[in-house]
C-alpha cells in the first residue's frame, strides 16, 4: 500500500491505470496558459559567492499554474550549469537578477530582449521602450545553488504540516534538462510523479503541501472534485480546470489566468504565454486528468515473477 501520485479524473471520482490513459485519443493538443515564475531568494545561508548577487529570482516554468500555491521545492541538475542575468521585468519594469540554465539563455531570452555588455548599459535602459536589455554577469554549477531557501510564491498558501523548515529550498534531480524550460522545475510533490520521487530523496526530505481537513485527515490543497479549498482566498472553492463546470457556470477565466494575472502584478512571472502541448483526458468522461496523491495498492510482480514463469511453463495458465 502507498499514498503516490497517480491519474486521477475528477469528473469520474477515480483513479486511472497507465494502460487507460495509452487508449487511442487519450492525449490532445491543448493550449495552456504557462508561467515562468520568479522565485526570490532568502539571503540567510547564501554562499559567500553569491551575497553580492542577492536578491536574486530563480525562474521556473510551468503549463499548471494551478500548482504553484502547492509548491515546495524548486529542483535543478547538480551538473548543469546556471548564469545569473541582470535584466528588467517586463510588467513591472523592475530592476532583477534571475537565475537560468545557461543553455536556455537564447530561449527565454528572446523576442523582446537583447543582450549588453556592460552594467553603463543596463542602467541607461528607458522603460518607455518595449526592448529589454539583459546582462550576463556570473555563472555556476547546480552543486552550489543546492540547498539556497526562496519566500513562497502564494502566499495565502498554508505551511506543509509535516516538517515546513525542510521546504522551499532548492533541491537536485536527475530529470533535470536544458531541452525546454529554464533548467530550474517548480516542483509540487502533491502533483507530479518526478516532483514527488526528487522531494523524497532530497536529504533532508522536502515535504509535499498537506494540510488537516475537517476529519483531521492529510489533503492536498485540491479536493477530489478537482476544486481548490475554500482557504484560499480568491481561488478557493474554484476548479482548477474549466472543464470541470458545468456549461452554464464556466468563469471567464481560468484559475491559471487569475494566478498568471496576480504574479504579474507582484512581480513574481517572468513571462505568461499560451502554450500549446498534449495532455491526458479521462476516457469515461472525456474531461482532463490530475496527477493526484491517492491511496493506492500495488503487486509487487518481481516477487513471484519466477514462479509465474515456472507455472506457466508447466501449463497451468
Amino acid at each position: 500500500q502507498g499514498y503516490t501520485v497517480q491519474p486521477y479524473s475528477p469528473a469520474a471520482g477515480s483513479g486511472l491505470s497507465s494502460h487507460e490513459l495509452n487508449q487511442p485519443g487519450a492525449y490532445r493538443d491543448i493550449s495552456d496558459t504557462s508561467v515562468v515564475a520568479q522565485f526570490k531568494s532568502i539571503k540567510e545561508g547564501l554562499p559567500n559567492e553569491l551575497i553580492n548577487l542577492y536578491p536574486f529570482y530563480f525562474l521556473a516554468w510551468t503549463t499548471t499554474p494551478w500548482t504553484l500555491p502547492s509548491n515546495t521545492a524548486l529542483t535543478i541538475g547538480k551538473k548543469i550549469k546556471y548564469s545569473f542575468v541582470k535584466t528588467y521585468n517586463q510588467y513591472t519594469k523592475e530592476l532583477i537578477t534571475v537565475v537560468i540554465a545557461s543553455k536556455l539563455i537564447d530561449k527565454i531570452f528572446s523576442k523582446i530582449f537583447y543582450e549588453v555588455k556592460t552594467e553603463k548599459e543596463l542602467d541607461s535602459y528607458d522603460t518607455e521602450k518595449p526592448n529589454i536589455p539583459y546582462l550576463i554577469c556570473h555563472e555556476v554549477s547546480g552543486k552550489s545553488l543546492e540547498n539556497i531557501r526562496y519566500e513562497r510564491i502564494w502566499e495565502e498558501s498554508p505551511l506543509p504540516l509535516d516538517n515546513p523548515e525542510n521546504a522551499f529550498r532548492v533541491i537536485s534531480g536527475d530529470f533535470v534538462t536544458t531541452e525546454d524550460g529554464t533548467g530550474v522545475v517548480h516542483t509540487a510533490p502533491t502533483f507530479g510523479a518526478d516532483d514527488a520521487i526528487a522531494a523524497k530523496n532530497a536529504v533532508p526530505e522536502v515535504p509535499p503541501m498537506l494540510i488537516y481537513n475537517e476529519n483531521k485527515e492529510l489533503v492536498p490543497l485540491v479536493d477530489f472534485q478537482g476544486k481548490f479549498i475554500d482557504s484560499l482566498d480568491e481561488i478557493g472553492g474554484k476548479y482548477v480546470k474549466n472543464e470541470y463546470y458545468s456549461n452554464e457556470d464556466v468563469p471567464e477565466k481560468s484559475v491559471d489566468v487569475e494566478i498568471a494575472i496576480k504574479l504579474k502584478e507582484q512581480n513574481k512571472a517572468f513571462r505568461v504565454e499560451k502554450y500549446t502541448h498534449s495532455y491526458p483526458n479521462c476516457w469515461r468522461t472525456d474531461k482532463p486528468i490530475l496527477y493526484y496523491p491517492l491511496d493506492s495498492w500495488f503487486i509487487k510482480i518481481t516477487k513471484v515473477r519466477d514462479k509465474m514463469s515456472l507455472l506457466k511453463k508447466k501449463n497451468f495458465y
